[in-house]
């Protein structure tokens, strides 16, 4: 192996307290640009057929509604994920699928960072009430608010486009 390339994987390494619980920014925006990363979003219904989506706002994405989701980590299973996401995203945890409803291979032509994503799409239902001071009641949502949709927004972030149908055609658990 080239030495200054092991001296500089050496000190990339040294810059992980610990992969289960992420990778510091540039380390990871430099893996995304090499490998796919592996995601779980979370298609989360209520007994009413509507969908909860959050609002992003974010230097990949823009400003639109998205489905809540997260990239697994390592050595994480995919429902620990998922309740992550769930806890991170809306303070309360879900009851998901057995198995994603949906696989999907997401790839942004466009851009390296964060260009290529594999995600596997899980129905879920609350089994608490989310966080009521993320609760979006103001004309403008901000970064990290959530609401109730009853069909797929115009505003879909782009990415998330792929899940129109799903978002307005999926019954609840």
């Amino acid at each position: 192996m080239n030495d200054k390339l092991a001296q500089l994987l050496d000190e990339a390494m040294a810059s992980v307290t610990d992969a289960k619980k992420g990778l510091p920014r540039e380390l990871f925006y430099f893996v995304s640009q090499l490998t796919p990363l592996i995601n779980v979003d979370l298609l989360i219904k209520n007994k009413k057929g509507q969908t909860l989506l959050t609002w992003r706002d974010d230097e990949f994405y823009g400003p639109a509604w998205h489905i809540p989701g997260g990239i697994i980590r390592f050595k994480e299973s995919f429902e620990e994920r998922i309740q992550q996401v769930a806890l991170t995203e809306l303070g309360c945890t879900v009851r998901s699928s057995v198995a994603p409803i949906n696989v999907r291979n997401m790839i942004n032509t466009e851009r390296d960072i964060r260009g290529h994503f594999v995600s596997l799409l899980y129905i879920c239902e609350l089994k608490g009430e989310p966080d009521p001071a993320k609760e979006w009641r103001a004309e403008d949502p901000l970064a990290g608010q959530w609401a109730w949709h009853d069909s797929a927004p115009k505003n879909l972030i782009k990415v998330h486009e792929v899940f129109r149908k799903l978002i307005n055609d999926t019954p609840a658990l």
